[in-house]
């Protein structure tokens, strides 16, 4: 079940995708987690850990069937759009997007201010404004270069942000005090859902991730096995992390809000511990920006492919590099005009809310795509029937309904909004074929 990809090559085998879901997911956040976490649960704070990979995992299953089925480029939103048409391609197309931009955006601030931290010349808006061009176009420029050579990156930014990390895993259990891992009261349900709403937001990426999928090799069996490897890697080290951290560090660990593993390096290995894992934030904070930018344009040219968008020279394909430049431009177009003018916080309710309802989307795809008869055989189907997408969707909506009225208010505003723009193309394209 895939469209035309005009021009694509497919070279992403099992560890490229697998390592470009790593780098998306393994963010800038994963630096600041242990301390935010421990500051509601405590020790306990672990369980939080447990309960929500089980329920990303089962999320995730709903997108190794879809991607199995939907092997082109677009991601979610092309398994949303091939299940249910072009109106709710177009509101999912528009809520990847705004939510990854957005964060995008944010990130690329956030390294600057910690390059600020210790190089204060990075605070003057010259720097600052030159620092987040370079940073934008210059991912471009490689990505449009090539997708093995923005696969190459990823590698390697991944890489290098998991090494400061296994380190600190594997060093740091000298350290650890099993007094500061005991707890003697269970947390409550309610505790561990508002935490793991925390740390749901935390496991995002993997949608990034496979947006790629029309230059996957093989994706059938691909895409299944990288989902399993990434989801088994993040789980395992998120776990690992919050438990030297909380071992090392304490009850004093709330109280290092920004830079927890730094401190907890530190402890174990001086003032050469610190340095490292300030050094392994600022990677993967690039890391992020660099998988984000190899990925997110590439919902544009998808969105322009599909004529939902109706711009279709988003949809060109480079002759030599075989990339979506156009596309990739004009991303970084606008993260670097978001980045600079700093109002991508005024969106940020919308951007929290928007991957849930992706989820949500792609849960229901795999119960439609299952009933399609152009439904193709040979590919992954998740064990037990409907049990996995039923229990993913009832999850995601238990997920939503934490979120405050503002919140749920702004997220429909924003679909209905969607709404308009898209009855206004659909009655452009009506024109224009009447005429």
């Amino acid at each position: 079940m895939s469209k035309k990809e005009d021009g694509l090559k497919r070279s992403v085998g099992v560890l490229g995708l697998s390592a470009n879901i790593v780098n998306i997911i393994i963010g800038a956040g994963i630096f600041a987690l242990p301390a935010v976490l421990a500051s509601k649960m405590g020790a306990s704070s672990i369980i939080a850990y447990l309960f929500c990979g089980i329920l990303i995992a089962l999320v995730m299953l709903c997108f190794a069937e879809a991607g199995s089925k939907i092997t082109n480029t677009g991601g979610p939103y092309t398994y949303i759009e091939t299940a249910f048409g072009n109106y709710a391609g177009f509101i999912s197309g528009f809520f990847v997007l705004g939510g990854t931009i957005f964060a995008d955006a944010a990130v690329s601030n956030a390294l600057v201010n910690v390059l600020a931290t210790a190089y204060p010349i990075f605070e003057h808006h010259w720097m600052r404004l030159s620092f987040l061009f370079v940073i934008f176009f210059g991912l471009a420029s490689i990505n449009i270069m090539g997708l093995k050579l923005g696969i190459g990156l990823v590698k390697f930014n991944t890489l290098a942000k998991l090494v400061p990390l296994l380190l600190l895993v594997t060093i740091g259990w000298k350290d650890v005090a099993l007094s500061n891992l005991l707890f003697s009261d269970m947390p409550g349900t309610k505790k561990i859902g508002e935490t793991a709403l925390i740390l749901f937001f935390a496991f995002q990426g993997a949608e990034t991730g496979l947006v790629v999928g029309g230059e996957v090799l093989n994706p059938k069996r691909t895409v299944p096995r990288a989902i399993l490897i990434s989801i088994s890697v993040v789980v395992g080290m998120y776990i690992l992390i919050q438990t030297v951290s909380q071992g090392v560090l304490g009850n004093e660990l709330p109280n290092f809000k920004s830079a927890p593993l730094a401190e907890t390096a530190k402890v174990i290995l001086g003032t050469f511990g610190f340095t490292l894992l300030f050094i392994g934030a600022i990677v993967s904070m690039f890391g992020f920006l660099s998988g984000s930018i190899l990925n997110n344009p590439r919902v544009i040219y998808a969105l322009s492919r599909d004529r939902v968008f109706p711009i279709t020279a988003l949809s060109k394909i480079h002759k030599s590099f075989k990339t979506p430049y156009i596309a990739i431009l004009i991303y970084a177009i606008i993260g670097f005009t978001l980045s600079v003018s700093g109002s991508f916080e005024k969106l940020a309710i919308i951007a929290s809310s928007s991957m849930l309802l992706i989820y949500l989307g792609v849960a229901l795809s795999v119960i439609k795509l299952r009933k399609s008869h152009n439904a193709i055989n040979g590919t992954f189907k998740i064990p037990g029937g409907l049990t996995v997408p039923i229990l993913s969707m009832v999850i995601i909506l238990y997920f939503l309904s934490n979120l405050s009225l503002g919140e749920i208010t702004a997220t429909f505003v924003f679909i209905a909004v969607l709404t308009i723009i898209y009855g206004i193309f659909r009655r452009l394209k009506n024109h224009h074929n009447e005429n």
